[in-house]
């Protein structure tokens, strides 16, 4: 499967395709791995930019087509193609896109204060997820206080000005699950106090670089009973996927 997020490219402009993750669920649809979603909003912003053209592919590793077997191995996706060189690691395709690939270091803004304030909300997410206790709850919720008093402070529509960055590729991923996967396995809500951040995640749900990378409510909580050796039910598999895009009555963008 694949989708191209500017459908008339130019000769002028290269291509850049970006193989992701498929769904665990149909093997189709988009999955839910949080680089593979960063890595496509930062390129989907280069491709509204009109500096390449973005070609997105599926692949489904647990049955993974015989040519991508032949090419990569066992690598997992993401993986970046750009005119036939290979890019293979997360590291790597994040320097490829800052360092090659036309307007890719406009997205890559120096902000050590955000840097510290987003790097550990993840991880406390997992340990929440593990522990299931109090204490780890609440050391998610000052993490996303941080963030939240960090954006209050900036006033600032994103984390570091009015346009996207990395680091807000990096974060809207990760809040995502947080919030629909929180939500499924602990009832965590992010607390509607949060205004600044709730404020944020509005601006976030009214971008294509992140809807049309998101994936399903489904495919995000199956990524984690995955993690956690269960499995779906077979009536959760066969749900018209769902895309938690809500803000609270409280938040006024």
């Amino acid at each position: 499967m694949s989708d191209s997020a500017n459908g008339n490219s130019q000769v002028d402009i290269p291509e850049i395709e970006l193989i992701i993750k498929a769904s665990t669920i149909d093997g189709r649809r988009k999955g839910a791995c949080l680089f593979c979603q960063e890595y496509f909003m930062d390129l989907y912003l280069l491709a509204e930019l009109k500096t390449i053209s973005l070609k997105v592919t599926t692949v489904d590793m647990l049955k993974p087509p015989p040519d991508f077997r032949t090419n990569f191995e066992a690598t997992p996706p993401p993986i970046l193609i750009d005119g036939g060189l290979a890019v293979l690691e997360n590291e790597k395709i994040e320097r490829h896109i800052m360092k090659n690939v036309p307007g890719g270091h406009n997205l890559f803004v120096q902000d050590k204060d955000v840097a510290t304030r987003i790097e550990n909300v993840y991880s406390k997410f997992k340990l929440m997820l593990l522990k299931k206790e109090e204490a780890s709850k609440n050391a998610l919720l000052s993490q996303l206080s941080k963030i939240d008093e960090h954006l209050g402070k900036r006033g600032n529509r994103f984390l570091t000005g009015d346009t996207l960055c990395c680091f807000d590729c990096e974060l809207m991923p990760r809040l995502q699950h947080i919030r629909v996967a929180g939500k499924y396995f602990m009832e965590f809500d992010i607390p509607t106090d949060l205004v600044n951040l709730w404020r944020y995640m509005h601006h976030m749900y009214h971008l294509d670089a992140f809807t049309q990378s998101c994936p399903a409510d489904q495919d995000i909580i199956n990524h984690y009973k995955l993690q956690q050796g269960t499995k779906m039910k077979k009536h959760e598999e066969l749900e018209t996927p769902t895309y938690t895009t809500s803000i609270p009555d409280n938040i006024r963008p």
